[in-house]
């Protein structure tokens, strides 16, 4: 397979800091990012200019805080489901795959699963400081 090995389906980096995933799984692996400044900088996926996330989301899954105080720009795209971003103000409802929605630097948001959702979000840059954790289990 040309430097490439599949592992039970799954592909993993082989030479040349070239990786070959496939989401579901690599996601899986960190809350759904596949590329940021969070993944370890010998993991040719460490990036500090951009973060991609595939975000898997059962129905009724909501953004346990709202984020505020943006300093990124985030474009979110759906993959499949029916995906509610929320922003001050209104809401704008992704249903048909390839609707997207943009926002900057400065915009509040937040966001919940109407259906099981897949959506692609692309935000950049890649900085420290947004994680929200889900809440701790009595």
């Amino acid at each position: 397979m040309n430097g490439y090995e599949q592992n039970g389906g799954a592909f993993h980096q082989v030479t040349d800091g070239v990786y070959v995933g496939q989401a579901d799984r690599d996601a899986a692996l960190d809350r759904g990012w596949l590329l940021g400044h969070f993944k370890d900088p010998a993991d040719p996926r460490h990036c500090a200019e951009l973060e991609i996330k595939w975000g898997v989301h059962p129905q009724g899954d909501t953004r346990a805080a709202w984020a505020t105080g943006e300093v990124r720009t985030a474009l979110l795209v759906l993959i499949s489901g029916r995906f509610r971003l929320e922003f001050p103000g209104h809401d704008v409802v992704l249903k048909e795959q390839g609707e997207y929605v943009m926002w900057g630097k400065g915009v509040d948001h937040s966001w919940y699963a109407e259906e099981e959702s897949v959506v692609l979000t692309v935000r950049w840059p890649s900085v420290p400081g947004y994680r929200v954790d889900a809440p701790e289990a009595d």
